[in-house]
């Protein structure tokens, strides 16, 4: 599996670099001044808050957890999908590990995540639901509304059935756990029974539940403003409705081509042919992928030297604490 991984993201950096090259480096590279840097700056402080409020949409499957301990495990989390894709571990696994850190247990960590990225999940379908019917209100010819309508009913199947899957498929949520924890989660908790007993007791919570997928509604949503800001910087200014419109159906591009991390070429390719439906020029759909990227390895490489930092610290207390006291020096 790690080799396909590799062989994929080989591969999308290679379409990346060669969709730069077909449509002119120095287009795009003009492109992405015409953004400047207050533009890319705009663009990093508001994905800084999005990813506040995400954390915040986790926090409330956490009740008794201190907010702030959520909102550093969601920035933990994304800077290490984003910047280490390649990470046996994978973000979901640091971020259960960084709020393990500040006393949340390893049960309730991986059952809050899997909760989580479920409820994420059924926002990003309501966001691309929204999306369909802006795109059915513009009356645009450029994409065909039925083949987005096809992909987001399979893609609500896939989220009800794992949905049904946490809450009735205890064999099936022994192997999640196994694939999110690598063994760390059962050597520090009871296994797959005690996780399902965590998911279940979060699902009873249905507050909790709703809050968290309306933030991470609300949070795509807003998502939207990043690239309606930046065209705005770039003079190219689109309503934003229609940024909304593209950034939906990227994302569910994204989406469908998971098994590329990152989706590497993937993610450049979709703003090229989606972008180029309303008016947006190529280079510059590929300098707002590029500028996007930026932003995550500006927000995640600090986030993740600051947990490195946290978790070295950790265990140099832990060894210093085992380590023998030196004997003392007899008298002569």
């Amino acid at each position: 599996m790690r080799i396909v991984s590799i062989l994929a993201i080989v591969a999308g950096i290679a379409a990346m670099v060669a969709l730069v090259v077909h449509f002119g480096a120095s287009q795009v590279w003009q492109a992405l001044l015409a953004v400047g840097w207050l533009g890319f700056i705009a663009i990093v402080l508001i994905h800084t808050a999005l990813i506040g409020v995400m954390g915040l949409a986790w926090a409330a499957l956490l009740p008794g957890t201190r907010w702030w301990v959520a909102i550093w495990g969601r920035f933990v989390r994304d800077s290490g999908s984003e910047v280490l894709p390649l990470s046996q571990v994978g973000g979901y696994v640091l971020g259960t590990r960084a709020v393990a850190l500040f006393g949340v247990p390893a049960t309730r960590g991986a059952a809050s995540t899997i909760v989580d990225v479920t409820l994420e999940f059924v926002g990003q379908l309501g966001y691309t639901a929204l999306g369909l019917l802006w795109l059915l209100h513009l009356n645009s010819q450029a994409v065909d509304p039925r083949a987005v309508l096809i992909g987001l009913a399979v893609a609500s199947c896939l989220a009800l059935a794992f949905v049904v899957v946490q809450r009735r498929g205890i064999v099936h949520i022994d192997r999640i756990a196994r694939i999110l924890g690598r063994g760390w989660a059962e050597r520090t908790a009871a296994g797959a029974a005690a996780l399902h007993a965590a998911l279940d007791g979060i699902y009873r919570h249905r507050s909790g539940i709703w809050v968290s997928f309306l933030l991470h509604f609300g949070c795509w949503v807003a998502s939207a403003a990043e690239l309606w800001v930046a065209l705005r910087f770039a003079g190219a200014p689109l309503p934003f409705g229609t940024v909304m419109v593209i950034e939906s159906l990227v994302y569910a591009t994204r989406t469908a081509a998971f098994v590329v991390p990152n989706s590497v070429g993937i993610q450049e390719g979709a703003y090229v042919v989606v972008g180029a439906a309303f008016g947006l020029s190529p280079e510059m759909g590929l300098a707002l992928s590029l500028l996007k990227r930026a932003r995550d390895l500006t927000i995640g490489v600090p986030v993740l030297a600051l947990w490195q930092a946290i978790e070295g610290g950790r265990l140099w207390r832990r060894a210093a604490a085992k380590a023998p006291a030196a004997p003392l020096a007899g008298r002569d």
